[in-house]
């Protein structure tokens, strides 16, 4: 048995859903475990493009287990049209090949509204979310007075746990000058899709268990990346919730013992969504160009990231702490057209170097990152599907990649087409 978690070693954006979908072949259960449907994955299988944001990628394909775990913030009707958009497309979803965690804590209406509020008010303070109400959502679920699947299934316990929940949105709400939420409607609206959840609810934690008893091999699907984990990214500017694969156990119901493998996402080059520290970012032609042949925009909010040089500092720091042991280089086609690519190999803070991002987010927006220069292919890798194949100087910065970071490079991807892609050792093999 060999279960595998995927996450993004950098702010995420790192392809992971071309290579979870690839992945997710060889498995037979996919997992989500944190995040919500801030996190998006494009997949593209035969031409088709597939948008997933709270599903699992293995949901497109056939004879394979998809679970939603209870680390993950859902917001029903997201989820709910996510399946029709799906189902629309030809992909079957149904109550064997689809699972919600009954644990797994709803994103309501006012997280959302409190999320802008909190947006709007900030100024030049704001984190740049997704609005989504994610870091809401996830704060009722610390403060315990949160609404999980399992509350729908009772209109009594249902009107209790809102009460208790709107008794603290509503105090802030007034405390603002806001309008302060009704309950009712809310509750009506909630019983009235209860039975479309309910029907794919199960305690995650005892089918795991199944799982690893029948030898099935396990797939767990991170959602952003490291940089944005709410204790080892870039606090503030970072998610509401653990991207580090250790959250794989946690947000699922399984021991550290069920993770074999971690495989880490990393892009050629560098990209954030939002606000908040990025020292090799490009505000110029190469960043432009970069964005533009990556086609840089966010799969849920289309909003157009930032680019920049790859930070080998960053990528050698989330390996070490999220304990990946092989990376999977994603857009290497992107910088075919370089005459010269750049890698941060170490940063400046006030006239001293230093070898890691520091904690302090105000160390962090003023380290100036040091470079090392390697000369451009000036040829194309676009669906290279054999590392032989490709020119020198690309196989000289794969190779300065994998030396300098400590862990190795398992596959290079060569395009959006998941089948363009070098395979250098496959996890599952191990």
């Amino acid at each position: 048995m060999k279960n595998i978690v995927v996450v993004g070693s950098q702010w995420g954006d790192e392809g992971k859903g071309k290579i979870v979908d690839w992945l997710s072949e060889q498995a037979d259960v996919v997992i989500r475990f944190q995040g919500g449907h801030n996190a998006g994955h494009t997949l593209v299988i035969d031409g088709k493009t597939y948008k997933l944001r709270l599903l699992p990628s293995g949901i497109v394909r056939k004879n394979k287990i998809s679970i939603i775990g209870n680390g993950v913030v859902v917001d029903p009707w997201a989820l709910l049209e996510e399946i029709k958009e799906i189902k629309d497309k030809g992909i079957d979803v149904n109550v064997n090949n689809f699972i919600i965690s009954e644990s797994a804590n709803l994103i309501l209406p006012f997280h959302k509204e409190m999320d802008e509020i909190r947006e709007d008010s900030a100024g030049k303070s704001k984190i740049g979310t997704t609005r989504r109400g994610i870091g809401p959502a996830y704060e009722d679920k610390v403060g315990r007075r949160s609404i999980r699947l399992m509350d729908l299934r009772s209109e009594i316990n249902l009107d209790q746990r809102l009460d208790s929940v709107l008794l603290h949105h509503n105090a802030i709400r007034k405390g603002l000058g806001k309008k302060l939420f009704q309950k009712e409607q809310l509750k009506k609206d909630l019983l009235k899709i209860a039975p479309d959840l309910l029907k794919f609810s199960q305690p995650v934690w005892m089918k795991i268990d199944k799982f690893k008893k029948q030898n099935k091999k396990i797939l767990f699907e991170g959602a952003q990346g490291i940089l944005l984990d709410v204790d080892h990214g870039t606090y503030p500017f970072v998610t509401s919730s653990n991207t580090v694969a250790s959250n794989a156990a946690t947000g699922t119901g399984c021991g550290p013992d069920s993770i074999n493998y971690v495989l880490g996402i990393t892009k050629a080059y560098t990209t954030r969504v939002g606000e908040g520290p990025f020292p090799t970012e490009l505000n110029d032609e190469i960043g432009e160009l970069l964005g533009t042949k990556g086609k840089e925009f966010g799969t849920v909010t289309s909003r157009k990231r930032r680019c920049g040089w790859f930070d080998g500092v960053l990528v050698r720091q989330t390996i070490k702490v999220s304990g990946i042991n092989g990376i999977a280089l994603t857009k290497l086609d992107v910088l075919d057209d370089l005459d010269e690519i750049k890698m941060c190999i170490e940063y400046e803070l006030n006239g001293k170097k230093i070898d890691y991002l520091p904690a302090s987010v105000e160390d962090q927006l003023k380290i100036k990152p040091i470079f090392k220069s390697f000369k451009g292919w000036k040829k194309s890798t676009n669906g290279v599907k054999n590392i032989d194949e490709l020119p020198q100087e690309a196989k000289n910065y794969i190779y300065a990649i994998e030396d300098f970071v400590g862990a190795k490079i398992s596959s290079i991807s060569t395009s959006p087409e998941r089948d363009d892609t070098i395979l250098v050792e496959n996890p599952f093999e191990i």
